[in-house]
């Protein structure tokens, strides 16, 4: 998956052009090679422009194909193994039962809108927050302390992705209905 676009730029005549992608170049001795900088670069350097909101593509250096998604699953995947992993066992068979089901679509809407709702969550978390604590410092533990001593507050501000989340889940239930007794859904009442 790509990352978002950056908005574009007004132009010398006023007209908004969009900023160049930045193309990797993946070669077949799995090296990423960086035509902007005209460069070798890591996975680490890849991580780093997802984190800093870069624009990029990651190409076949043959073939051309897009390889940007499957770079950011490696990316995850060394995420995961490592440290604190995000995903559980049992999220993991989950999300792996959709493919090829026929809500597998509604899946990927569901957890995309769910990251954004999230995501959205944190940012106003973090500007009601600013002056508390340094965002940059902050790590997944101190995050954790810092929430679990704010009960009501963060209450307040988890409600409206909570009561999104439950929306998407209940439509996607309703969806399940059409399709009683595939894998990842419940049967069918008897």
């Amino acid at each position: 998956m790509p990352t978002p676009r950056r908005p574009a730029a007004p132009d010398p005549q006023g007209e908004e052009k969009s900023p160049p992608v930045r193309t990797l170049k993946k070669y077949p001795n799995r090296r990423l090679y960086d035509t902007r900088s005209s460069s070798y670069i890591t996975l680490a350097d890849v991580k780093q422009m997802v984190l800093a909101s870069e624009d990029f593509e990651v190409r076949d250096a043959k073939s051309g194909e897009d390889l940007t998604r499957s770079i950011l699953l490696q990316i995850i995947l060394e995420e995961e193994s490592g440290g604190v992993p995000m995903f559980s066992t049992q999220s993991l068979a989950q999300i792996i039962r959709f493919y090829g089901h026929a809500m597998q679509g509604v899946m990927g809407t569901m957890i995309e809108k769910n990251l954004g709702a999230f995501a959205e969550l944190q940012t106003q978390f973090l500007a009601q927050s600013k002056g508390l604590y340094d965002p940059k410092h902050l790590s997944p533990e101190m995050w954790t302390q810092f929430l679990s001593g704010q009960p009501v507050a963060l209450q307040s501000l988890m409600g409206s992705y909570v009561e999104q989340s439950r929306t998407l889940f209940e439509q996607m239930q309703q969806a399940g209905k059409l399709f009683p007794g595939m894998p990842g859904f419940p049967p069918p009442p008897k």
